[in-house]
């Protein structure tokens, strides 16, 4: 059993990210800016349909 939530996120990544892959290019979030203001402070919802959507939380705007 994994000490913590961490160790077995890298026992699960050793598995499924190609050995081409750098290990920090793997852990680096996608940037994401609000298309509306431009702020980085961006959250990620399960949409009406299933999708997903996004929501700036510096403004509220929301956009698929």
């Amino acid at each position: 059993m994994p000490l913590s939530i961490y160790e077995e996120a890298d026992r699960f990544l050793a598995v499924t990210v190609p050995p081409t892959a750098s290990a920090a290019r793997a852990h680096a979030p996608l940037p994401l800016d609000c298309p509306s203001c431009g702020s980085s402070h961006v959250a990620q919802m399960l949409g009406d349909n299933g999708g997903i959507s996004y929501v700036c939380t510096a403004c509220g705007h929301s956009w698929s």
